[in-house]
């Protein structure tokens, strides 16, 4: 099981921003990092009139479409799956970076900044570890730059290799 860390912050805040920076700063230091991007809303991967729509429109469970360089899986599902679920549909890997689903009970990086004005989600979160801003900010756990990138995958690659000792 891979170790999960949670990316949290408001719309707006830089988390997708932040996470196409960390992910070849953690793939450097030798990182293999996922990310599971939850959403709210319906989304529609796959597009009216391709064969793998049809297919699954035509009642597949499930439609895998594959080529030489990447492969995607389309599932019809009768629940939102389990962040346990999740995980178990990806390939081995050695850090999940997981953006949304802020409620659950894991370790999370906020993503934070002032001026959107918004309420800090570490001041009432305890899962929250470290805060990355753009601005001066006291905290009671670590604050990051959220413009450097490179420090901030140092600190998730000492965490990491601090959880995968616990």
């Amino acid at each position: 099981m891979p170790t999960v860390l949670g990316v949290c912050g408001y719309s707006g805040s830089g988390k997708t921003t932040l996470l196409e920076a960390l992910l070849p700063a953690l793939a450097a230091r030798g990182v293999a990092v996922s990310v599971i991007k939850h959403s709210h809303h319906d989304i529609e991967l796959d597009t009216s009139g391709k064969d793998s729509f049809r297919h699954r429109r035509a009642g597949a469970r499930e439609v895998m479409v594959v080529s030489p360089h990447r492969f995607g899986l389309f599932a019809e599902t009768e629940r939102e799956l389990t962040l346990d679920e999740q995980i178990a549909r990806l390939a081995p890997c050695d850090l999940v970076l997981l953006e949304g689903q802020k409620t659950l009970p894991l370790a999370k990086l906020e993503v934070y900044r002032p001026a959107l004005g918004k309420p800090a989600l570490h001041d009432v979160d305890p899962d929250v570890i470290a805060v990355a801003c753009d601005a001066p900010l006291r905290a009671g756990v670590p604050v990051l730059d959220l413009n450097d990138a490179e420090a901030v995958a140092d600190f998730i690659a000492g965490w990491l290799s601090g959880a995968a000792r616990a």
